[in-house]
């Protein structure tokens, strides 16, 4: 194995894992998606570290969440073969990758310009041609190609996001992280006969994504 292939092993096996990632197919998806493709070359070396990666090109910082933390979203998430999913504020598109490999088509979206065109050019040289990115805010999603059988939330949000919710297919799910309270938690929200239900999966940490940060409190 090369460097990064025993890195990969190593992620797989000791952080995912050990996370109650059972399902096989996001297995295989972590270890055949090389994470370091996603990440700039003078931070490659840190591409399989259990951590929140910087991956910013621009002014804002821009992060992979945790391998762990993103298998357990995408378990939770529930990809089905046939499904259209939307990542949201997919930074390099690691995550969109893994997702491109268990659904039917994906579409993410990134507020980066530089970024969604790394992540166009890694998506080509992998080979993937189910996953798309396009350049949007985090709250706005990607109207055009709704609804979404599952919407993944690359990261967290301090609000509810209500016009990603109006996206989703009926039976469809949004999973996440939510940082509206502490400690914030992954959650699942699902929708059925147009009403969303709301649920709390685990406690997490994850950056908040930009555009979806609570407001500024007025101190006087």
């Amino acid at each position: 194995m090369s460097g990064f292939s025993t890195a990969r092993q190593k992620m797989v096996d000791g952080q995912v894992r050990t996370n109650d990632v059972t399902d096989r197919r996001i297995l295989d998806a972590m270890f055949a998606v090389p994470r370091e493709a996603f990440v700039p070359a003078s931070r490659q070396a840190l591409a399989y570290l259990d951590l929140d990666l910087d991956v910013s090109e621009g002014t804002t910082k821009r992060y992979l969440i945790k391998p762990a933390l993103t298998a357990r979203l995408l378990q939770a998430a529930e990809i089905g073969e046939g499904d259209s999913v939307l990542v949201v504020g997919c930074a390099s598109g690691y995550l969109a990758a893994l997702t491109a490999k268990l659904a039917r088509h994906v579409t993410a979206t990134e507020s980066d310009s530089a970024l969604v065109a790394k992540a166009q050019g890694a998506f080509a040289s992998l080979g993937l041609i189910n996953v798309t990115c396009k350049a949007a805010a985090p709250a706005e999603g990607d109207p055009s190609a709704a609804p979404y059988d599952v919407i993944v939330l690359n990261g967290a949000t301090e609000v509810t996001p209500d016009g990603l919710f109006g996206q989703l297919r009926e039976g469809g799910r949004l999973v996440g992280v939510s940082a509206k309270s502490r400690p914030s938690r992954a959650v699942i929200v699902t929708r059925s006969h147009g009403e969303f239900g709301y649920r709390p999966l685990f406690d997490a940490a994850a950056p908040v994504l930009p555009g979806l940060e609570r407001a500024a409190a007025f101190v006087f």
